[in-house]
C-alpha cells in the first residue's frame, strides 16, 4: 500500500506537484513560460526540503505518463528515476484521463483502484 508518495503531473498543461507525507497533503502549481526542466526540480527540492521529508525505500513517486508534452513527461519521468536511484523510492504512472482533479481524495482513488502502472514506463506523447 503506497503512503506517503510524491505525485507528479507535469504533461505541459496544468502542471502540479503534490506530496503526501504523515497524513499530510501539500500542492504546488508549476508555472510553465520558461523553462520547465529547471522548474520542475527546483519546486519538487524545495517542497521536500520545506517539509523535511526523508525519501527512502518505504516513499513512492507517482508520474503522470500521458497523454501530454513529449519534452515534459521526459523530464518528469527522469527526475522520478533519479530519485529511485538515489533514495530507493518505488516508481508508479499513471494516465492523464484516469485522474480528472488533482485532489488527494482523487488521488487516493487511483491508488485504490488500481490504476496505478509498476512497470513503467510507455508515456503517451502528443504533439
Amino acid at each position: 500500500m503506497i503512503k506517503d508518495f510524491l505525485i507528479i503531473n507535469f504533461t505541459g498543461k496544468n502542471n502540479f506537484i503534490g506530496l503526501k507525507i504523515n497524513n499530510n497533503f501539500f500542492t504546488q502549481k508549476i508555472q510553465t513560460k520558461i523553462n520547465n526542466n529547471e522548474i520542475l526540480v527546483d519546486t519538487i527540492y524545495q517542497l521536500i526540503k520545506k517539509k523535511n521529508v526523508k525519501m527512502d525505500g518505504k516513499f513512492s513517486i507517482i508520474v503522470n505518463n500521458g497523454p501530454g508534452s513529449f519534452s515534459a513527461i521526459r523530464t518528469s519521468l527522469s527526475v522520478a528515476k533519479g530519485i529511485k536511484i538515489a533514495c530507493g523510492a518505488s516508481i508508479y504512472g499513471y494516465k492523464d484521463f484516469n485522474l480528472t482533479e488533482f485532489t488527494l481524495k482523487n488521488i487516493e482513488l487511483l491508488i485504490k483502484n488500481n490504476l496505478l502502472e509498476n512497470k513503467l514506463i510507455n508515456p503517451v506523447y502528443i504533439s
